[in-house]
């Protein structure tokens, strides 16, 4: 299967279609049945995240979602946020390795708080997780990978 790619307006109405997409193309590459419910919720989470970001700091570019299956079922999320301050004073900064080079910081938005959220559930869901500055531009991406099933010939 080749690399299928999605990208919406940072609108948290948009994670919903994201996420069927997610599962629908999850399931063609042969991700276990007993895993779809895991990888909804996980893209989900990363999803939210970057239209979260994206709305913390007032930015209309478009969020980014990649699925391939060599070998793997992958996806990456990618936001545009600026990468320090998208991650620094998150409250699982601390999870990612990441610490703050300042005072911490007081009364986080809304935004910023489901941001963090949505770190600390990801690393409780998926097994295979990356959260790294985006290859090109601003921005971070969140990677995650599951197996899939390969039939034998």
């Amino acid at each position: 299967m080749p690399t299928v790619r999605l990208s919406f307006t940072p609108a948290p109405v948009h994670v919903r279609t994201a996420r069927l997409v997610g599962v629908a193309v999850a399931r063609r590459a042969g991700v276990a049945e007993e895993l779809l419910d895991e990888v909804r919720q996980a893209i989900g989470e990363a999803c939210s995240r970057a239209v979260a970001l994206h709305l913390r700091y007032g930015l209309s570019d478009l969020v980014l979602m990649e699925m391939s299956d060599t070998p793997e079922y992958a996806v990456r999320v990618t936001d545009r946020a600026p990468v320090i301050e998208a991650v620094r004073n998150l409250p699982d900064a601390d999870v990612l390795g990441i610490s703050p080079d300042g005072e911490p910081a007081d009364g986080l938005s809304e935004e910023a708080v489901a941001a963090g959220m949505a770190l600390a559930l990801l690393t409780a869901l998926v097994d295979d997780l990356q959260v790294r500055p985006a290859a090109e531009g601003p921005g971070t991406e969140v990677r995650m990978t599951w197996p899939v099933w390969r039939p034998t010939r």
